[in-house]
């Protein structure tokens, strides 16, 4: 692949991945698509974006347009990220919910990635259930849902090598909440029952999904236009139940995009409630 993209590639590129995935690179990132690109387009010997595009334009090019949003999509993630959402939940809602002696809790990961966040929710469940065994907690179902197939087959084994069990994970959780396998570590089926992988695009409707009483969403509406945002936020208020929690990422604000929500201080961070 030429390391220049030429200002009519590069437009029409970011038209591609706005329009499939709803990411909107900024002016002057074609040094980005370079360097997540290039492995892709040298396996295939696609010397330039424009060639690209034109490959994916085909009717048989939607497994290369697949392999693209792959490659475009940032996977980062982390055990327990930020820790507060994770605190918030076992200190303040997850009591709160038991009041209400629901027999099931439904918590929905989106943009979930290779799994950790989702298993990380399973582990705070249990280790509720373990610390206050009177407050019956009832059968939790954790759906999560990423853009990637390939990632959501990762998230879907649940085995992690040493260096990604090594961030954000202590010690005590890695004895407790895995099965060691060689030099990588399996987690444990009774957290991965309360857990389901499903793919799902953000952009497309997911009313289907159901109700839930928890959605974490975060870190990944940062990459998302105004107008995007404001479509999202308001379509995650419908599928949450009355009083439901939304928690966002550290950096990520509601206040300009919908209204439909209060904020609320919890163990350090935010968390968004959906108004009665």
């Amino acid at each position: 692949m030429s390391a220049d993209i030429n200002p009519q590639e590069y437009a029409a590129f970011r038209d591609f991945l706005e329009h499939v995935s709803g990411i909107v690179l900024g002016e002057n990132k074609q040094y980005l698509v370079n360097s997540r690109l290039r492995s892709l387009l040298g396996e295939l010997g696609i010397k330039s974006v424009g060639e690209l595009l034109g490959m994916m334009d085909r009717s048989s090019g939607v497994q290369l347009r697949q392999r693209v949003i792959d490659a475009m999509t940032t996977h980062e993630t982390l055990w327990f990220r930020d820790q507060y959402p994770f605190e918030a939940l076992k200190r303040m809602i997850l009591p709160e919910l038991t009041k209400a002696d629901l027999p099931t809790l439904r918590i929905w990961s989106a943009a979930c990635a290779s799994g950790q966040e989702p298993y990380s929710i399973s582990m705070i469940c249990e280790e509720f259930r373990l610390e206050y065994p009177r407050r019956p907690l009832g059968t939790v179902q954790i759906l999560a849902t990423d853009i990637s197939p390939t990632i959501l087959q990762l998230a879907r084994e649940g085995v992690y090598d040493s260096i990604a069990l090594g961030r954000g994970l202590t010690q005590d959780r890695r004895e407790r909440f895995f099965i060691t396998e060689n030099d990588k570590a399996k987690i444990k089926p009774a957290m991965m029952r309360q857990v389901t992988f499903r793919e799902l695009n953000l952009m497309q409707p997911f009313k289907s999904l159901g109700k839930f009483h928890v959605i974490f969403c975060r870190n990944v509406m940062i990459y998302f236009s105004d107008q995007l945002k404001v479509d999202i936020l308001g379509r995650i208020a419908e599928v949450l139940e009355p009083n439901g929690y939304l928690f966002l990422g550290g950096s990520e604000s509601i206040t300009r995009y919908c209204d439909r929500f209060e904020v609320s201080r919890a163990h350090g961070g935010m968390v968004f409630r959906l108004k009665s």
